[in-house]
């Protein structure tokens, strides 16, 4: 299997130019945008042109299909709404590459996927959740975004290329490369990161309520401010997690909406995202309750009602011990005494697809940790050396 470095590099610049942001490398391709199925209809021409069967599921997941058994090589083409050329993106366009040479050497036998929403517009790793089982497609298409759009309108909008959901039997296993957003191999100098597991993480969305007023004429000690209710959980979370957490368990407040959001008006209504990460799932948990009270308890003191939304889940996994060593044995062959095994403390669809067979992750370095942004970036000698790793374990797993 003769892996073609320019190819890949060249495919992955053609891509990051549909919803190219205009400004460095960034990209603003969000599920089910135009950009996003523009890009997806690209990707689908180069699937079919590598040899690979090209068939869209009903949730707008993107599968190449080898014939036969074969390995399941990808990650998604979705982006933030602020996102990175390469977030994603990498893993897709590395098994593409990897799945091309093994079709022109006639062998091993490799798929691809690009999955959908795995950049949480509507819930969790939405594409992959729904097609490892973690979420029904009934309850995903409840789920709104910010906007108010439900899954179910949004998913409308590629139904003319679906199909039915692909059987995951056929896939003995999964593999994902990704940048690894953070800042680990960058500060080390490290060029590949073989990832030993993934964070679990909790989401949901709370809702203070007040009083919506005249900010002129409203005393302050009359107020029901639901910014100032916002304010005080912040400040109060932090305090109360202090005692249980590590320093590798994060959490923030990420989206915020106040209602009505006008200068001369008293906050009415204010909704915020509340996510939390951790390796230990009892750890999760305790964070959970620790959240609840906390809010209950500014409620009581402050007079307004809180509400709390959905609460969204993925479990803490482990990667697959075999996978780990075939990507162990390509690291020291590609990237001798520049690699090392961590942790992801993000999430990836390698999380779901683990429910129904082994996986394993690969990451490259993010030069200064930078991700989510548009001035996420990578050297082009680390993304070939992923790739190069990525080639070696698929050629060792198949022998």
């Amino acid at each position: 299997m003769k892996i073609d470095p320019e190819r890949f590099l060249c495919d992955l610049h053609e891509l990051r130019k549909i919803g190219a942001s205009g400004i460095g490398k960034g990209v603003i391709r969000p599920a089910y945008s135009d950009a996003d199925i523009a890009a997806r209809k690209w990707l689908a021409g180069r699937m079919s042109d590598a040899g690979l069967r090209v068939h869209f599921d009903p949730v707008g997941n993107l599968f190449g299909l080898a014939e036969g058994p074969s390995i399941l090589l990808g990650s998604h083409t979705d982006s933030q709404p602020e996102g990175g050329w390469l977030d994603g993106s990498l893993g897709v366009i590395a098994g593409l590459e990897v799945a091309r040479a093994a079709h022109e050497a006639g062998g091993p036998a490799v798929s691809v996927v690009s999955f959908q929403d795995e950049e949480g517009r509507f819930g969790v790793t939405t594409g992959s959740a729904v097609w490892s089982g973690q979420t029904e497609l009934q309850a995903a298409d409840l789920m709104t975004d910010h906007d108010g759009v439900t899954f179910a309108e949004a998913r409308a909008r590629m139904a003319e290329y679906a199909s039915g959901f692909v059987d995951p039997e056929q896939f003995k296993s999964y593999i994902e490369m990704h940048i690894e957003q953070g800042p680990s191999l960058d500060s080390s100098g490290d060029q590949i990161g073989v990832v030993s597991d993934i964070v679990g993480i909790r989401d949901m969305r709370i809702t203070f309520k007040g009083q919506q007023n005249h900010a002129g004429t409203t005393p302050m000690h009359l107020r029901k401010d639901a910014f100032q209710a916002l304010s005080a959980f912040n400040v109060e979370i932090n305090d109360r997690l202090a005692d249980i957490v590590t320093p590798h368990t994060v959490w923030t407040i990420g989206h915020v909406a106040l209602h009505p959001n006008a200068s001369s008006i008293v906050p009415g209504s204010v909704t915020f995202s509340m996510q939390w990460r951790d390796a230990d799932a009892d750890r999760l948990a305790e964070m959970e309750q620790v959240i609840r009270t906390t809010a209950n308890g500014v409620s009581d003191k402050t007079g307004m009602s809180v509400e709390f939304g959905a609460l969204l889940w993925l479990e803490p996994q482990t990667m697959d011990a075999n996978l780990r060593l075939a990507l162990e044995a390509g690291a020291k062959a590609v990237a001798p005494e520049k690699w090392r095994t961590l942790p992801s403390g993000a999430l990836h669809d390698a999380t779901n697809v683990a429910r129904l067979m082994p996986v394993a992750m690969l990451f490259v370095p993010s030069i200064g940790g930078i991700s989510h942004a548009f001035d996420e970036d990578t050297k082009e000698a680390d993304l070939i050396a992923g790739l190069k790793v990525l080639g070696s374990a698929v050629t060792h797993l198949s022998n």
